[in-house]
């Protein structure tokens, strides 16, 4: 029997980019929610979970309008026990940032441009060491 999909959660304000990074994991076989903004974020994570469904990882951009990645961050940290592994894609590429994201908790740090395969094996590191 094959096991069930995992559910990955992409937030990113460039609609283009959801639409990329949705198009890739659909490909290689997750089941993709997607948001541009908090309170899309906020309106998919109940609705998921109301419905049942769980989000097994969360890319997360950090430059976004209004919230920023790392504050999004911390709301998910709140509203979720336990938060599930989260890898922060952006085009910042400072070491400030990147320290930062490992004290929120954030298990992988990808700079943007970066490919599905790099994207996919990031998630699939995350899920494997979130299982563990």
């Amino acid at each position: 029997m094959t096991p069930p999909s995992k559910t990955v959660l992409i937030v990113d304000d460039e609609r283009e980019t959801l639409t990329l990074l949705r198009l890739a994991l659909r490909k290689a076989g997750y089941l993709v929610i997607t948001a541009a903004s908090w309170d899309e974020v906020a309106d998919r994570v109940q609705k998921t979970y109301q419905n049942g469904g769980v989000i097994d990882a969360i890319v997360l951009d950090l430059m976004m309008p209004g919230r920023s990645g790392f504050d999004i961050m911390r709301s998910l940290q709140v509203a979720l026990d336990p938060t599930p592994p989260v890898v922060m894609l952006s085009a910042v590429t400072g070491f400030d940032q990147q320290v930062e994201a490992r004290e929120l908790g954030i298990a992988r740090y990808l700079t943007k441009p970066t490919t599905p395969a790099k994207l996919i094996d990031a998630i699939e590191a995350v899920l494997a060491d979130h299982h563990k």
